[in-house]
C-alpha cells in the first residue's frame, strides 16, 4: 500500500520537484543564507563561520534516514513541530523509500520541501557502513581537497608606506599587504572529519620567530573528529566547538539571530561538539572532547581546553617590592600587524574544562540535561573601573552550572536554560514555537540576564552581543496565506537594568520587522521588508556638565527582486534605504544595486553594479556580495559613490577549481579611505582575490 502512495506522490510532484540532482544544481545558497539574515549587518554574529557551517550540510547533504531532531533543527528550514511531525512519520511508516516521500508527510508545504531537498538526501542502505581503516577511507574520500587563497588591496595604505628619516619610530604594518589563507578538509558523513587551517592577515609578517610565536602563518587550527565509535558518539582532537542547550553557557557561534526568518532561527540546536575550521582566533576549544553513551537515553560529554589568548597584560605594584600583572580584556581582532599587536599575542593561558549530561526519552519528544564548566586565566581579569564595568567579571576563575530541556507535545515545542556563574547571578532563556495550523506558526522567547551573569563562550538568543544585563520577550509570526506568498514578522521589547558602554543609565528598546516574500514562479520571486529599532544612547550635552541617554531611532527598508529568464543568466535588483536618528536632525542613506550573473556548463560569472549615498557612517548601508568558496562577504559603504565587482568561476581540470574577483569602489568628494594605517590616499579603492581548490 505504502509503494502505491509514494508512487502516486512522486507523479505528483514530479514536474515541480523535478529530480534533487538538477536542483541542486540551480539551487543558489548564497541567496539561502543572506534570506536568514536581517536586512542590515549585525555585528555580533560570526558570520564567516555560520556560513562555512551552513555550506559543509549543502555539500555533504543530511541522510533523513539517519539523523536527529538537533541535527535537521540546525538546518534553520524546518520548525520543531515540523521536525516532530517528520519524526512520527517515520516511526509509523518506516524509513523514506525516496526523497519525494517528504511530500507525504503532515505540515510539509512546498515552499519548505523546496528549500529543504538541497540540504538533505535518502541514502542506501549501508552507504555508512564502510570498513576499510580511517587512512584507506581518507584517501578515497571524494570530499578530500586542498584550498589555497590569496587576497590583496592594489592601494597602498598608510600602514605599508616606507617610513622616512624623520619617522623612524612611527608605527607601521610589520608584512606584507597580501593575505594568504590555506585549507585542507576531508570529512565524511557520521564517520571522520579532518583538517588543517592556516592564515596571514594582510600586514602580518610571514616569519619563523618562537619568541612571538610566529612560525610561518600567523594562525594554524587543526582538528579531527572521529563519530560513532562503539558506544562513543564522537570524539575530538585538536580544535573543536560545543554547542549544548541553548547556548548560554556554551555557544559555538553557530546562530543568526534576529532576521527575516522569525521562528526556526529562535531556539539553537543542541549539537554538542562540532569540529572547528574557521580563522575566528578566539571562538573555539583547543584540546579534547568526547560524548559517550552511557544508555539508549542518557549521553554523557567531557572537554578540556587549553590556548593562549590575546590579552595586554599590566603591571600593579601589590607591595613596596612585589608587582603581578592583569589585563582588562581577551583581545578578538586576531590581527597581529603592528609591535603593539604582535606583543599583545598570546599573553594569557586559557584553561576550560567541564561535562554535560544529556537525557532523551525513548520517543525524542523530551530531552534535558546539566552543564558544569570551569574557566581559568593564568592571569586576573581587571576592568579600567568605569560605571557600566561595575558588575563585569574580575578574577582569574569562573564556574558555571546550568540546566537545558525541550519537550514536543502535538504542534507545540517548550525549550530553554537556565544557569548561574560563580558571581551569584544567573541567566535564562525560556521560548515555545508552536504550528497554529498549516499556515501560521507563532514563535515567543523571554530572556533574563543579569547584570553580573558572567559566562565566556555563551551566545544565547539576545539583543547584546553577550548574554548580560538583559531582560527581553520576543514575539515571531509567519503566515502562508497562498502556496505562493509568505509573510514574516517579529516584534522585541528589551531592557537593560545596569549602564551599558556608550548609556550612562538603564535604559530600554524594542525593535520589529515585517517582510512580504512572494514566489510566483520557480524563475521569479520578491521581497519587500522593513524594519525599526529605537534604542537608548549615550548624548554628550557640550552645553552643560550633564550627560543624559535618548533614544536613536533606526529605519531600514528593503526592496528585492530576483528574475532568471533562461538556465543561464540571472538577474537581481536591490534598493535599500535607512534612516538615523538622535536628538539631531534625521540622517539618511540608501544603495541601489544590480547583479547580472551567468551560469554556463563549467563557467560561472557573477557582477554587480551599486551606487550608495549616505550622510554619515549611522546610515551605512550592508549589501551581501557574492564570493570565493568559503569566504563570506557583506561590506558596508558610507559617504557617496559606486561599487563595482566581478567574480569568475572556472574548472580547467576535473580536479581544479579557480576563483577569481576583482572590487572597486569609487568614493566621490572624498581624498582618503579608512583611518589610522588603514588610510588609502584617494578615493579609488580596488581589492583583488584569486582562490584554487585541488581534488584528491
Amino acid at each position: 500500500m505504502r509503494s502505491t502512495v509514494l508512487a502516486l506522490v512522486i507523479l505528483c510532484v514530479w514536474l515541480p520537484l523535478q529530480a534533487q540532482d538538477y536542483p541542486r544544481q540551480t539551487f543558489d545558497f548564497d541567496l539561502f543564507v543572506q534570506e536568514l539574515f536581517a536586512q542590515q549587518e549585525d555585528e555580533n554574529i560570526p558570520y564567516e563561520d555560520f556560513y562555512e557551517t551552513l555550506f559543509q550540510y549543502y555539500q555533504h547533504p543530511v541522510d533523513l534516514n539517519n539523523t536527529t531532531p538537533e541535527e535537521l533543527a540546525s538546518l534553520f528550514i524546518l520548525s520543531r513541530p515540523q521536525i516532530a511531525s517528520f519524526f512520527k512519520y517515520t516511526s509509523e511508516n518506516g524509513k523514506l523509500l525516496s526523497i519525494y516521500e517528504l511530500q507525504a508527510i503532515p505540515d510539509f508545504d512546498l515552499l519548505t520541501i523546496y528549500k529543504l531537498v538541497y540540504f538533505v538526501r535518502v541514502a542506501d542502505a549501508g552507504l555508512n557502513a564502510d570498513q576499510r581503516p580511517l587512512l584507506q577511507r581518507i584517501v578515497g574520500e571524494d570530499n578530500n581537497a586542498l584550498l589555497l587563497r590569496y587576497e590583496r588591496t592594489l592601494q597602498q595604505r598608510q600602514g605599508h608606506a616606507p617610513l622616512d628619516s624623520s619617522s623612524r619610530s612611527a608605527s607601521r604594518y610589520l608584512g606584507s599587504p597580501d593575505k594568504l589563507y590555506l585549507r585542507y578538509r576531508v570529512s565524511h558523513t557520521r564517520d571522520y572529519s579532518f583538517g588543517v587551517t592556516a592564515e596571514k592577515d594582510a600586514g602580518e609578517a610571514f616569519a619563523f620567530d618562537k619568541a612571538t610565536r610566529r612560525y610561518g602563518f600567523d594562525f594554524y587550527s587543526a582538528h579531527l573528529q572521529l563519530y560513532n565509535k562503539g558506544r562513543f558518539r564522537s570524539i575530538a582532537l585538536g580544535d573543536y566547538q560545543l554547542q549544548i542547550g541553548q547556548g548560554l553557557l556554551l555557544s559555538s557561534g553557530y546562530s543568526v539571530g534576529k532576521g527575516s526568518e522569525t521562528i526556526t532561527t529562535v531556539s539553537r540546536a543542541n549539537l554538542g561538539i562540532r569540529p572547528y575550521s574557521s580563522v575566528l582566533e578566539y571562538a573555539f576549544f583547543r584540546g579534547g572532547a568526547a560524548t559517550y553513551r552511557l544508555s539508549n537515553r542518557v549521553d554523557v560529554t567531557g572537554f578540556y581546553s587549553l590556548k593562549r589568548v590575546d590579552a595586554n597584560l599590566q603591571l600593579q605594584q601589590d607591595t613596596l617590592d612585589s608587582f603581578s600583572d592583569y589585563f582588562s580584556g581577551i583581545q578578538t581582532s586576531g590581527f597581529h600587524r603592528t609591535q603593539s599587536e604582535l606583543a599583545n599575542k598570546g599573553q594569557v593561558r586559557e584553561q576550560i574544562y567541564g561535562g554535560n549530561l544529556n537525557y532523551q526519552s525513548s520517543n525524542r519528544a523530551f530531552t534535558a540535561g546539566l552543564t558544569a564548566l570551569g574557566t581559568a586565566y593564568s592571569s586576573p581579569i581587571q576592568k579600567a573601573g568605569a560605571p557600566y564595568q561595575r558588575f563585569e567579571f574580575s578574577g582569574t576563575t569562573n564556574y558555571n552550572l546550568g540546566a537545558h530541556y525541550s519537550y514536543t507535545w502535538q504542534n507545540v515545542y517548550l525549550f530553554g536554560e537556565t544557569a548561574v556563574s560563580k558571581s551569584g547571578g544567573f541567566g535564562s532563556v525560556n521560548g515555545v514555537m508552536a504550528n497554529l495550523s498549516n499556515k501560521v506558526e507563532m514563535a515567543m522567547l523571554y530572556r533574563h540576564f543579569a547584570r553580573d551573569f558572567h559566562t565566556f563562550y555563551g551566545g544565547a538568543f539576545s539583543e547584546g552581543s553577550r548574554n548580560i544585563n538583559e531582560r527581553g520577550l520576543y514575539t515571531g509570526i509567519k503566515l502562508k496565506p497562498f502556496p505562493k506568498w509568505e509573510l514574516t514578522a517579529y516584534y522585541d521589547r528589551f531592557r537593560f537594568p545596569w549602564l551599558r558602554y556608550r548609556v550612562d543609565a538603564p535604559s530600554h528598546g524594542d525593535e520589529y520587522l515585517i517582510r512580504v516574500y512572494f514566489k510566483p514562479t520557480r524563475q521569479t520571486s520578491l521581497y519587500a521588508q522593513f524594519r525599526a529599532e529605537s534604542k537608548g544612547r549615550h548624548v554628550a550635552d557640550n552645553s552643560s556638565s550633564l550627560d543624559y541617554v535618548a533614544e536613536a531611532n533606526r529605519r531600514n527598508y528593503l526592496l528585492y527582486y530576483e528574475f532568471t529568464p533562461t538556465p543561464v543568466v540571472n538577474l537581481r535588483s536591490r534598493v535599500q534605504f535607512s534612516s538615523f536618528e538622535l536628538e539631531s536632525p534625521q540622517t539618511s542613506g540608501y544603495l541601489i544595486a544590480q547583479d547580472i550573473n551567468f551560469n554556463f556548463s563549467k563557467v560561472r560569472i557573477s557582477t554587480r553594479y551599486a551606487i550608495f549615498d549616505t550622510d554619515d557612517y549611522e546610515t551605512r548601508q550592508y549589501a551581501f556580495e557574492r564570493d570565493v568558496l568559503y569566504a563570506f562577504s557583506i561590506p558596508a559603504f558610507s559617504g557617496k559613490g559606486t561599487r563595482l565587482y566581478a567574480l569568475l568561476q572556472f574548472r580547467p581540470l576535473r580536479q581544479l577549481d579557480v576563483w577569481l574577483k576583482y572590487s572597486f569602489t569609487h568614493y566621490r568628494n572624498q581624498d582618503t579611505i579608512g583611518s589610522g594605517l588603514d588610510t588609502i590616499e584617494g578615493p579609488r579603492r580596488s581589492d583583488v582575490k584569486a582562490q584554487v581548490r585541488y581534488r584528491f
